[in-house]
Order: structure tokens, then C-alpha cells, then sequence
């Protein structure tokens, strides 16, 4: 039977990926960004999961506003690169679980999720730019990506509630399905950010530290939260933190974040949490919670 050991909450700003192809871990301005993953790529190299259901957003590449689905699961054998203006990142095409994705499909129809499903499309940042920090990938990637892309684009947007009880479908979906499989679910976006309008380079630290704390201990709270309030606290753009909700809701009760950090060089506020299951046999991650930081841009 497949199991979930675990899950990441991360953001997905592309400044991420470009920090990490440019080499910046020896900058100053960039470190902090690099051991705050550091943690979660030792803790992935040591629980070796053969798949990541990875929940993310299309930031208009592969869908676009006039035809741009709530939910959408890729089933491909793998998936490539998009080419979002500069041509595609010089990483390898991500290896697809097209019988994992196939069954999760089906079981959430069956679910009451009505899914697209999408094959031959290429990702974005919003999971390659986070990937490559928390996966090695040369001369490949080490497992397997079902990516399940959900709208926070274009309104309206599906409820925070229904983000969490995606992923508690996902849960069962991955516990029904009959193969060995180790799986980790990831859930992207954010932290605070708006990047356009009056309120352009808003950040929040305070309401940051606060989802970060509420996404562990009190998912329900953040579930029964509306997008006005996600927006308010976090800025319009900070509204993506929603896809963290099915992450989470793919988790047990009694799972546990074992590390988390927080860096705030520029717009966006860069986080990444990693939650544990119980029961799992080998030492846990750095568990302090490092504080907010600033560096120039």
C-alpha cells in the first residue's frame, strides 16, 4: 500500500531558481535562503519518497484565463520545462506516475473533485523553481511528480476549505492505491506578497509567522478563512497560500513540523516547512524555527 511520510509547504517565487542556476549560495544576501532548504533536502535524501504529489499553480504558461480549471492533474509519463520567456531552465524534463495519477484521478471524481486531466503540458516555477532546492537532479531526478495544479489566478478561486479537503481526499486516494510507494505531498506559494496595485511590495511577517504557525496546529482555522481575509493580511498575491491547505489536509493529526524557515529578501516573503508523520525511523531535521530575516535585494 502506498503511504504518505511527509510534506513541504514552500514558496514558489522564481527568484528561488534563479538564485539557486546562478550560484548565489556563497552570496550574503542569499545564503540564509539556501540552508533554510538545506534541512529539507537532507531529510528527502535520507527518506528517498518515490513520488512528490505536488500542489501548485499555472502562472499562465501551459493554461491561460480564457480556459484555466479549478483543479487539473497531470498524467504524463514526464513533463517539460517551461519556456517562460527566457527559455526553459537547463534542468531535466520531470519524471511523471502515470499509474499513481490515473488512480488519483479516478478517486477523486469519485470524490466529488471534478478534475481536468492534462497530459504533454510543461511546468512552471511554480514547481521547478522550489524543486531544484529540495530535489538533486543530475544527471536525473531521484523520483517521481504528480503535479496537481489548482486555480489561484483567476476568480473565482476555489475556498481555503476546499483546498484542505482535497488533500484529505488525496490521503485516501494514495492509501487505496495497492502499490509500495513512498510518497511526500507538497503544497507551494506565497508568503506574503502583492505586486501590483497601491499597496505594490506589501509584505506581513507578522500574518507569515502566524499561517505558519496556524498550518500546523490549526489548519481548520486557516480552512474557514475567506480570500478577502488572505488577501488582506497577505497581499492579493499572497492569496496562493491556499494550496498550502491541501498539503496539510493530505497529513494525519499527528504529523509534526520539523523544520521551518523564513527569509525575506525582497517582495516576496521565502518560507519552507517540513511536517513529518509519526512513526518514522530515522533523526528528524534541524527543528528551530529560524526568525524573519532581511537582506537587500
Amino acid at each position: 500500500m502506498a503511504r504518505i511520510i511527509g510534506g513541504i509547504g514552500t514558496s514558489h517565487v522564481p527568484t528561488i531558481g534563479m538564485a539557486f542556476d546562478r550560484k548565489k549560495r556563497g552570496d550574503p544576501d542569499w545564503t540564509p535562503l539556501f540552508e533554510g532548504y538545506d534541512a529539507v533536502a537532507s531529510w528527502l535524501a535520507e527518506r528517498k519518497p518515490d513520488v512528490l504529489v505536488f500542489f501548485y499553480n499555472d502562472h499562465a504558461t501551459s493554461f491561460f484565463f480564457d480556459l484555466y480549471p479549478t483543479f487539473a492533474i497531470g498524467v504524463s509519463e514526464e513533463f517539460a520545462i517551461a519556456d517562460e520567456g527566457l527559455g526553459p531552465r537547463p534542468i531535466p524534463r520531470l519524471k511523471g506516475h502515470p499509474r499513481l495519477a490515473r488512480h488519483l484521478a479516478e478517486s477523486l471524481v469519485n470524490a466529488e473533485f471534478d478534475l481536468a486531466v492534462f497530459q504533454d503540458l510543461p511546468l512552471d516555477h511554480g514547481c521547478t523553481s522550489p524543486l531544484t532546492m529540495l530535489w538533486p537532479h543530475s544527471p536525473d531526478w531521484p523520483g517521481a511528480l504528480v503535479p496537481i495544479e489548482i486555480n489561484v489566478v483567476q476568480y473565482p478561486l476555489p475556498t481555503a476549505r476546499r483546498c484542505y479537503k482535497l488533500g484529505q481526499a488525496v490521503r485516501r486516494a494514495v492509501e487505496s492505491y495497492p502499490e509500495d510507494l513512498k510518497v511526500v505531498v507538497v503544497g507551494t506559494g506565497g508568503l506574503s506578497h502583492q505586486m501590483q496595485g497601491e499597496r505594490a511590495g506589501f509584505n506581513n511577517t507578522e500574518w507569515d509567522m502566524r499561517f505558519l504557525d496556524l498550518i500546523e496546529r490549526e489548519p481548520e482555522t486557516l480552512a474557514a478563512m475567506r480570500h478577502v481575509d488572505f488577501a488582506r493580511l497577505g497581499g492579493s498575491e499572497g492569496v496562493e497560500v491556499i494550496m498550502w491547505l491541501p498539503m496539510r489536509g493530505a497529513l494525519s493529526d499527528g504529523a509534526r513540523k520539523i523544520h521551518q524557515s523564513y527569509y525575506l529578501p525582497m517582495t516576496t516573503a521565502m518560507a519552507v516547512a517540513l511536517f513529518e508523520e509519526p512513526g518514522a525511523p530515522s533523526r528528524a531535521a534541524a527543528g528551530a524555527v529560524k526568525r524573519a530575516e532581511r537582506a537587500p535585494a
